[in-house]
């Protein structure tokens, strides 16, 4: 009888943590760009490698922009986009538009880094906001290359175990965000130097909007978390640019809370621990 019990109890232990398993799916996009930057494929090979030292945690990677078969997106907990954006951005064929607002209606954690975070506006850019509070929109936001100083960061599951960090990146800023920011928290914010508007204006380079805001001295959220009103989570982070920075502990630490937290995983009260060697970060870097 005991043996029995033992096999049921056994039994039960298995199917809950089967349960509690989660699927991160990271969709890769195609080369672009110099060596060493948007490493699309690299970078999110690198980030699941730290996931999937996680018990229960599944990251996979979609290479070249979209999954063959949708069916690894459709059983996802989260799906996060690192890849190129505009009109080459890999969910905005309407299809794929389709089956992601699907996705997020359902509650699956949707996130987007760097170019990965800019669509059109119209329909792919109403999608964004639904999916991650806020999105790159072109002649209202900006991409100047600089060095971000982040001296506070605020309480959230996402800047656990995150200290202070200053880094070089190419950091997008000025998003466009869900009306009134609501559901929105911003996780890295600083006041950008009025440097970063010298290249004049342009699509992605300045506008008056931008200016006003900086002259300011408004703080711009360069990472966002979204809590979406049907229980869904997002985010935002707008670095990626130089692949490099992922061997920075505190700028990988950030992403790597944020993949757990929208897929509903507990953050641990240290953040995510990883360790990342220069041989892995020189890895599956793309032919260019």
């Amino acid at each position: 009888m005991n043996r029995i019990i033992l096999s049921l109890f056994a039994a039960v232990a298995s199917l809950s943590l089967a349960a509690a398993d989660k699927s991160i799916v990271l969709i890769a996009g195609t080369p672009s760009h110099a060596p060493g930057d948007h490493e699309f494929r690299a970078g999110s090979i690198l980030l699941a490698g730290c996931l999937n030292r996680i018990p229960g945690i599944h990251a996979t990677v979609v290479s070249n922009g979209w999954p063959a078969d949708t069916a690894i997106l459709k059983s996802a907990d989260a799906v996060v986009v690192f890849s190129n954006g505009g009109t080459a951005h890999p969910t905005i064929k309407p299809d794929r538009l389709k089956l992601m607002n699907e996705l997020s209606a359902k509650g699956v954690g949707i996130g987007a880094a760097h170019y990965g975070v800019e669509v059109p506006a119209g329909d792919p850019g109403f999608a964004m906001l639904d999916w991650t509070g806020g999105y790159f929109e072109m002649f209202w936001s900006v991409n100047p290359t600089w060095t971000a100083k982040f001296e506070s960061l605020p309480v959230h599951p996402v800047t656990r175990g995150v200290k202070p960090f200053t880094i070089h990146d190419e950091w997008y800023y000025h998003m466009r965000f869900a009306p009134d920011r609501k559901g929105v928290t911003p996780i890295l914010s600083v006041v950008p130097p009025l440097s970063t508007l010298d290249r004049g204006n342009g699509p992605h380079n300045g506008n008056p909007f931008v200016r006003a805001s900086v002259a300011k001295g408004e703080p711009q959220p360069l990472m966002w978390t979204y809590d979406r009103p049907n229980g869904g989570r997002g985010f935002g982070f707008t670095g990626g640019h130089y692949h490099k920075n992922w061997g920075d502990e505190n700028f990988r630490k950030v992403v790597l809370n944020a993949l757990l937290w929208i897929a509903k995983v507990e953050v641990p009260k240290e953040g995510v621990a990883s360790t990342v060697t220069p041989e892995e970060l020189r890895a599956n870097q793309d032919p260019k």
